[in-house]
């Protein structure tokens, strides 16, 4: 049997599709299960039931059978076409002796043709060429046997002209097949729009949480880093002054010690001369003869006259006994004293890193700002500078500095009168120069620590947090780290105190800024101040 009349023994009269779990019936026609119980279903109710093929009815609902052999038979044929498909492609339905790869199908024949019988194949209007395809029977009608060629937008399905006229779709609203799928892929091209897009935006949120973890790792090796460095220079250091302390009381206690033995060594003399002596004496004492006795020299002529005086030398050597009962204490101290330095150094957060240099740029400067000399120091005051009103200049009582940071860590010391209003923080260039949008903090291009009414607080685009903690200090720290994208603020008290941190991805070189308010006290205005300090 060729291999397209065994596909047709294979076909499922209902679906026109390869039997999927065939059944038989007792007439022993054969259907797909899902098919033949579809077909029993609408059946269901009407007291009789038939065949879909032979018409031959049943009083009951018939029994399905499993074609097990079919069943079988329609795998093996499936698993052999899709081998041929993956090799040859789809092929000629005539040329059974070998495989021809198909050039075009007819939707009228359910064929395919290779490119000797296209050109034998009928020109009749009603053989509809279209590209090779494995699914013509898809292309018709399972009712009418009729190609599908209009779309019914009511049911959202292809059906064919007598559809169209009877039946459930008679009366419906019908498009042609080419006008229904050029509106489907209209509708189908925004949704892919639509997918693009939240594609990208996804890609782009992937790229940025990359980027953060990029950064996070940089930056916890670049700490390790440090924190490896800072300890190494430490245990070097303390190292060094141990091995100097060290050596210095080895030096000490070996020269008193040589001293102590000579002082040892003289007194050991002494102590035999005296006990020599004293034997003498206990002699004297011990003999019965008086004469012997008168003939010996004094017992005072028996002390050496080097001794008179016996009670200072022996005052001097105690004096010297004294001297060396302590050893000096004067390198320990400055080694105490250099540690402390160390750690008062470390608790600072200025051991590893060296303060920025900040000089305030006048041509920003509102005309109520006085810039001191050394463009440390703004001040605000009643007389007007007269600067000329240019672009960059600020209308409040705010300056930037001239520099700008675009990478690294950077400090900064500021001091502010202890009255009055004043801000200090960092903004970007681009920041607005005049209206309300233009305050240090009130907008989204600068961060700000400020004092108002003795409160304190942290602002950044408008958005206010007040310190909970009284600040008992008038001097401020900022800390910088661009690639981390964080702006910090500490009081420098002893211990140095944090206070708040921004985090943000800095765009733009970020600039010191500051921002002072007159204030009115006990009758009158009071200037203030905000000073760099480093």
């Amino acid at each position: 049997m060729a291999s397209a009349d065994l596909s047709d023994e294979l076909l499922c009269s209902i679906c026109l599709s390869t039997f999927k779990d065939p059944v038989m019936l007792r007439c022993g026609h054969n259907f797909c299960r899902v098919c033949i119980d579809r077909v029993l279903d609408t059946q269901d109710g009407s007291g009789v039931y038939s065949c879909p093929e032979c018409r031959e009815e049943f009083q009951e609902r018939p029994a399905l059978m499993r074609n097990l052999y079919l069943h079988n038979v329609a795998e093996r044929f499936l698993v052999t076409q899709k081998k041929q498909e993956e090799i040859t492609g789809i092929c000629c339905t005539y040329c059974v002796d070998s495989p021809v790869p198909a050039v075009r199908s007819c939707l009228h024949c359910e064929a395919s043709l290779c490119e000797k019988h296209l050109r034998a194949h009928s020109k009749s209007p009603q053989h509809i060429l279209s590209d090779p395809s494995t699914s013509l029977e898809k292309r018709e009608c399972s009712v009418h046997k009729e190609l599908l060629k209009y779309y019914c937008t009511q049911d959202a399905v292809c059906i064919c002209v007598s559809c169209s006229l009877i039946r459930k779709h008679k009366g419906h609203k019908m498009e042609s097949l080419d006008e229904a799928s050029r509106k489907k892929k209209k509708k189908l091209r925004n949704v892919l729009h639509q997918l693009t897009t939240k594609k990208e935006k996804t890609e782009e949120k992937v790229r940025s949480l990359e980027e953060c973890w990029r950064k996070a790792q940089e930056k916890a090796a670049g700490e390790a880093k440090r924190v490896t460095a800072l300890c190494t220079d430490i245990r070097r250091r303390v190292d060094d002054l141990e091995k100097k302390v060290l050596s210095e009381i080895s030096r000490q206690e070996k020269e008193e010690s040589l001293s102590l033995s000579a002082l040892i060594h003289q007194l050991e003399i002494k102590k035999d001369e005296l006990s020599r002596k004293m034997r003498h004496i206990e002699e004297l004492c011990n003999m019965t003869d008086p004469l012997t006795v008168l003939q010996e020299p004094d017992t005072g002529d028996l002390c050496d006259p080097e001794e008179e005086g016996g009670d200072e030398d022996t005052g001097g050597h105690d004096k010297q006994l004294h001297d060396g009962d302590d050893l000096s204490v004067a390198v320990i101290s400055h080694t105490l004293h250099t540690l402390c330095e160390v750690i008062t150094g470390i608790r600072r957060g200025i051991y590893v890193e060296d303060p920025a240099d900040i000089l305030l740029d006048v041509n920003t400067a509102g005309n109520n700002l006085l810039i001191s000399d050394d463009l440390k120091t703004a001040t605000r005051t009643q007389i007007i500078q007269n600067r000329p009103e240019t672009a960059e200049r600020f209308q409040y009582n705010q300056v930037m500095s001239r520099r700008g940071f675009t990478s690294g860590r950077h400090y900064w010391d500021v001091e502010s009168s202890r009255s009055g209003i004043w801000c200090v923080g960092m903004c970007y260039p681009s920041i607005d120069r005049r209206g309300d949008q233009s305050y240090i903090g009130y907008n989204n291009k600068s961060w700000s620590l400020g004092r108002y009414n003795n409160q304190y607080s942290v602002i950044h685009d408008s958005e206010e947090i007040q310190l909970p903690d009284k600040i008992s200090s008038d001097r401020v720290r900022i800390c910088l780290d661009y690639e981390a994208g964080q702006l910090s603020f500490y009081e420098l008290c002893d211990p140095i105190r944090h206070l708040h941190t921004f985090t943000a991805a800095f765009s733009e070189p970020l600039h010191a800024a500051l921002g002072v308010v007159r204030v009115y006290i006990d009758g009158h205005y009071v200037d203030n101040w905000v000073m760099i300090r480093t």
